[in-house]
């Protein structure tokens, strides 16, 4: 199985001994050894899978490496997490995702409320298996566990991924005061209650209640 490490905090170093992984299209920065990349549709998930993400709008374009020796991977500078499932499911917005282990299941599903407040749309990516991925943040990201006793609040903006068995639910401080201009500055939350981890960027991105 390919081995992922960090090289610093921006560059991902995979180790390939025959095998292969999915990686963000154009994201090798080096390589030694010998590589074959290959441009795959649909996310990875063939045809099926590119009628499923033009319908949904959850694009990703993604490539095949596979050889022998190391791939160097990053984007735009981006910090990298590395994610470990054994047989959990990860759901992750496809802006984030850079790379995974070609044994990963993808494919994407509806979020509802929280993908519109997170301004990523009403679908995202999951990733489902045994393996590793790393995903990226703007800023180092932080793991924050939630638990039946500590259920946890995020900023659509900064929220990134989590696994586990949570539900969410789309919390809204809107009120009169807000509607004549005294609003809080922070009026949509998400907020996650169960067992599990979720992936919190020191970062916000523009969303639809990022103003009000």
């Amino acid at each position: 199985m390919a081995q992922f490490r960090l090289q610093g905090s921006k560059v991902l170093a995979v180790d390939l001994t025959g095998d292969a992984v999915k990686a963000k299209n154009g994201s090798m920065v080096a390589y030694d050894g010998q590589m074959a990349f290959k441009k795959m549709t649909g996310g990875g998930e063939g045809l099926r899978g590119m009628v499923t993400r033009r319908l949904t709008g959850e694009q990703m374009t993604v490539m095949e490496v596979q050889g022998h020796g190391t791939c160097f991977f990053a984007d735009r500078a981006s910090e990298i997490n590395l994610v470990n499932l054994r047989g959990e499911k990860l759901y992750v917005e496809s802006s984030n995702l850079l790379c995974t282990d070609a044994g990963l299941r993808t494919g994407t599903t509806f979020t509802g409320l929280r993908g519109g407040a997170s301004g990523n749309g009403l679908f995202t990516t999951t990733v489902e298996g045994s393996g590793q991925a790393a995903i990226m943040s703007d800023g180092p990201a932080v793991v924050l566990r939630v638990s039946g006793q500590y259920p946890l609040s995020v900023d659509p903006g900064a929220y990134i991924a989590h696994t586990g068995n949570l539900q969410q639910s789309f919390q809204s401080g809107v009120n009169f005061r807000t509607l004549i201009g005294e609003g809080s500055g922070e009026s949509f939350q998400i907020r996650f209650e169960g067992e599990g981890l979720v992936y919190v960027q020191p970062s916000e991105r523009n969303t639809i209640g990022g103003d009000i």
